[in-house]
């Protein structure tokens, strides 16, 4: 029997560190219940327009009566429109999802080239680089992204942009770090030795060896793109049509539904909002004990 080759060895090891990877995952309830509310929710979001009609979202349809109390037709009541509130969250759902997804890949993305390049380059890359980061970090987050989307047009991708480029400091910062303990490895050395460029070194030793790290970060980061796609929603600065959790809940507010006593029209998107947000927490935690050995002992 012939010896195995080199691409089949690698495939091996690939194939063992995910069953690896995936027991560790799995020894993790809470981890694995985060999971399992994340796929649940997911779901429902992509059947939305398959088992809904999304004629219920123009207010010149609604049947409704307004801010209705829950009932039979209208399990979830109604808005000040007469809209059913189940039809809102469901398909608010898809919004969120969306925005706290491609703002937090954006962060990460911008995170962990800022990372990489300052901590392999070092010198000036380096100084220039770890400024910018500072004067992200300085300043907060949200004011940055309300300035934004203040300036900006207003629109679904201007809510992921805002997010997006002003919440990558801390991604960078931990790539940095572990970009650092990489390049410090015998390997990067007899890699530089024989002749390998910038180029081959990142993208064959540095980024296999930093993606785990970047994408348990992106799993977390989603939470907090969530919570500040509804809170700029909420502030009004939003994609005004397109409904989401932070539009609903804006309009709660805005039209005395809240002070109404009109809970069924504030709950839903607050605990859906919740709940996404700690799914992912979950994951992401469970995730990190999967990448750091070193973390699955303290938990």
């Amino acid at each position: 029997m012939s010896a195995p080759t080199a691409s089949q060895v690698v495939r091996a090891r690939r194939k063992e560190r995910l069953a690896e990877g995936w027991r560790v995952f799995r020894a993790d309830r809470a981890g694995l219940a985060g999971l399992v509310l994340l796929a649940a929710i997911v779901l429902l979001a992509l059947l939305a327009p398959v088992l809904t009609d999304s004629s219920g979202l123009d207010v010149t349809r609604a049947t409704g009566a307004a801010l209705q109390a829950p009932s039979a037709e209208y399990p979830l009541g109604t808005d000040e429109s007469g809209r059913s509130v189940l039809l809102l969250t469901w398909w608010g759902a898809r919004v969120s999802l969306v925005v706290g997804l491609s703002a937090a890949v954006l962060s990460v993305c911008i995170g962990a080239l800022v990372g990489v390049l300052a901590a392999h380059f070092g010198g000036w890359t380096a100084r220039i680089l770890l400024r910018l980061t500072d004067f992200f970090l300085v300043l907060p987050s949200l004011v940055l992204a309300i300035a934004l989307s203040t300036v900006l047009e207003r629109g679904l991708w201007t809510i992921v942009l805002a997010i997006g480029v002003t919440s990558w400091p801390h991604t960078a910062r931990v790539v940095r770090a572990q970009t650092l303990t990489i390049e410090a490895r015998p390997y990067i050395e007899r890699a530089r030795a024989l002749g390998a460029g910038h180029g081959h070194v990142i993208v064959k030793h540095v980024l296999p060896a930093v993606l785990p790290l970047v994408f348990a970060n992106t799993t977390l980061a989603v939470a907090s793109s969530i919570i500040a796609e509804s809170t700029l929603s909420f502030l009004g600065l939003g994609d005004p049509s397109r409904v989401s959790w932070g539009t609903m809940l804006k309009s709660a507010m805005d039209t005395g539904a809240v002070t109404g006593g009109a809970w069924w029209y504030l709950l839903p998107p607050g605990l859906g909002i919740v709940l996404v947000v700690l799914g992912f927490t979950l994951c992401g935690r469970a995730l990190e004990a999967v990448f750091n050995p070193r973390l699955r002992g303290r938990r």
